[in-house]
């Protein structure tokens, strides 16, 4: 049922009975998800990046570091006992992604610095032709496979500099997802821009080093206070000695942070818990950041609108330092040796650009379905992205989204909602896995009622109906929202138990 070569078709093109775009930790979890449950190893992953990891491999800013708890940001399936604490840095996740790679043999099915441009489906051989260009020798080719995944996720191409006049900088200038460690901070005057949780984290990391820092920001955040606190060696010596320990210390964080989805609700209690919030992170951040910036962080919305930013590395405190300057003044444009801004000039030498992502599903990338229809024209019948489940779509037949439309959670573990996502896939793909069929498609109405009732659920909850049109790229439209998925990742779970939709 598995193979170690890649086939090769007489059309000269590869083959691989599963191929998958992207190799973060979504396509890793579907690799050994197959492993798993059906010693299944035929498959490809395609990654434009050089390495596994995906948003772990592509930010290596100083600071990074998980917001969420790590007994939650691990498969429960991987349990890690070695976290050596409750937010782990970048390079714990970094491990742990590879400890999974070679767990379940995958790191020889990994393509990389591979970008995927089209893919096709072919009704009348039921397979799909991936178009796929080398990055490092410009070499294009094609791979065919009978089951498509997308993992490659809906923050992954950094938003390129749309100030006038990068070419005419003297200095250093790169976005926070592609850091440049050859560069020296030290005693340099260095320009952060953006103020979102890359932001946050940035700051307080450079600032010891750094001649003088202005922060650039564009829109306010609830700051949160976090405790981010080492494990014990004893409490390690537990989690690695004692296995049930660990699952039973994620089971109590999952439960406990499922509860808190009342926080999102427009119910009265969701009212009465955002308001607690609200004046906690208002009192934290007006007692730790000098005042005369309140009026630049503190913000006008409802608390849950936006992801909370957890001030771990302290961000707060470090405006404080004598050597950083935070304003929400405009770049106008970038000159050979600054920022020209609506209020006079910034001196740079260093610009770092922490502004986020392209915020598009399949982004630059094609994908053709059946009667050669595309994703976006599908998409045209609805106000904005939808799939059935977060991942599935009528009329692409054997094409899966990891982390799709409505699969981000305001709550909880990405990974989480992620694994719900493969072990459904993989139920439906059951028959096609053992032989018995050659393709799965999705009930067009399905999708259509599944959609309209995420968005029903959504229009009662603070995305929709708090004051969130202040967060531009969350409401496409003021009736549609296609990125927050409105429920408890326990219903997702039962969607993936009892998928009852599909035809075979």
């Amino acid at each position: 049922m598995s193979t170690d070569k890649v086939g090769n078709r007489k059309d000269g093109s590869s083959y691989t009975q599963i191929a998958c775009i992207g190799s973060g930790l979504s396509g890793v979890a579907l690799g050994a998800t197959l492993k798993r449950w059906y010693n299944f190893d035929d498959i490809r992953f395609f990654d434009r990046n050089a390495g596994s990891g995906g948003t772990w491999w592509a930010n290596r800013y100083p600071g990074c570091a998980c917001d969420v708890p790590s007994a939650l940001y691990s498969f429960s399936f991987h349990l890690n006992p070695n976290w050596t604490q409750a937010m782990p840095p970048s390079e714990e996740i970094k491990a742990y992604n590879e400890s999974v790679l070679e767990r379940y043999s995958l790191g020889d099915k990994m393509v990389f610095s591979t970008e995927v441009i089209r893919c096709e489906w072919n009704e009348e051989t039921s397979l799909w032709t991936m178009h796929l260009q080398n990055l490092q020798t410009g070499e294009k080719y094609t791979h065919k496979c009978q089951i498509l995944f997308n993992a490659g996720g809906l923050l992954s191409v950094p938003r390129k500099c749309d100030i006038p006049g990068s070419e005419k900088f003297n200095g250093h200038i790169f976005h926070s997802a592609q850091w440049d460690a050859a560069v020296s901070l030290k005693d340099k005057n260095v320009v952060v821009i953006g103020n979102g949780c890359t932001g946050a984290q940035i700051v307080p990391a450079i600032l010891p080093e750094v001649k003088h820092l202005t922060h650039i920001i564009r829109s306010k955040h609830w700051i949160y206070p976090a405790a981010n606190p080492p494990y014990p060696p004893l409490l390690r010596w537990i989690f690695q000695n004692i296995p049930l320990a660990l699952r039973l210390h994620r089971i109590h964080l999952f439960l406990l942070i499922e509860r808190s989805l009342t926080l999102f609700k427009m119910s009265k209690k969701g009212t009465v818990v955002r308001q607690e919030r609200q004046v906690k992170s208002e009192r934290f951040m007006r007692k730790h950041a000098p005042a005369k910036y309140h009026d630049l962080l503190i913000p006008d919305f409802d608390f849950g609108c936006k992801r909370r930013i957890f001030d771990v590395g302290g961000y707060l405190k470090a405006l404080n330092a004598e050597n950083i300057t935070l304003t929400d003044e405009k770049p106008l444009e970038i000159l050979p040796d600054g920022l020209r801004t609506n209020h006079g000039i910034i001196k740079a030498d260093v610009i770092v650009l922490a502004t986020g992502f392209e915020t598009k599903f399949l982004h630059a990338m094609d994908v053709i379905g059946r009667d050669g229809q595309s994703v976006r024209e599908h998409w045209d019948k609805y106000p904005g992205p939808t799939a059935y489940n977060s991942s599935v779509l009528s009329g692409f037949p054997n094409f899966f989204m990891l982390l799709g439309p409505n699969s981000a959670t305001g709550h909880t573990s990405a990974l989480i909602a992620s694994e719900n996502t493969i072990n459904y896939a993989l139920r439906i793909l059951k028959p096609i896995l053992t032989g018995k069929a050659t393709s799965v498609d999705i009930k067009e109405q399905a999708e259509k009622s599944y959609a309209d009732k995420v968005q029903a659920a959504l229009n009662e909850t603070v995305f929709n109906a708090g004051g969130c049109q202040s967060v531009p790229w969350l409401l496409i439209y003021l009736i549609h929202n296609p990125v927050v998925y409105p429920k408890k990742q326990v219903e997702c779970n039962n969607i993936s138990l009892v998928p009852g939709v599909f035809l075979v």
